[in-house]
């Protein structure tokens, strides 16, 4: 079956970075466009980043733009999210997603995974 596992998630200082992975399974990943998602507390889940199965094309949220950059190594199998200049803003709850057709709403996108947590914080 498909599963994408996040990893990399963490508690960091406001200012600091860390990189998100997220290892598919079960699919053949280079045709999917993959999306990173995220949710705090309270909040709706948010689009952050998305990139085209040939990493052509990446597309980010006006939040994150500048910050963050989505990445993908189709021989691994594997989505990547760097991000820079954390805030307490971007704590939540980070996942990937696939889509086989080009998503333009979370609800188009076929495969979550479960999540991993980033906590922004001094």
């Amino acid at each position: 079956q498909v599963q994408l596992v996040e990893s990399g998630g963490g508690l960091v200082q406001p200012g600091g970075s860390l990189t998100l992975s997220c290892a598919a399974s079960g699919l053949t990943f280079r045709w999917y466009f993959m999306g990173w998602f995220r949710q705090a507390p309270g909040k709706e889940r948010e689009y952050v980043a998305g990139i085209r199965p040939s990493a052509d094309l990446t597309d980010y949220a006006d939040s994150v733009k500048g910050r963050f950059t989505i990445s993908r190594d189709n021989a691994k199998n594997t989505v990547y999210l760097q991000m820079n200049s954390l805030k307490p803003d971007d704590t939540a709850v980070y996942a990937c997603a696939a889509a086989l057709r080009l998503p333009t709403n979370f609800r188009e996108y076929d495969y979550w995974g479960q999540g991993t947590q980033v906590t922004v914080s001094s």
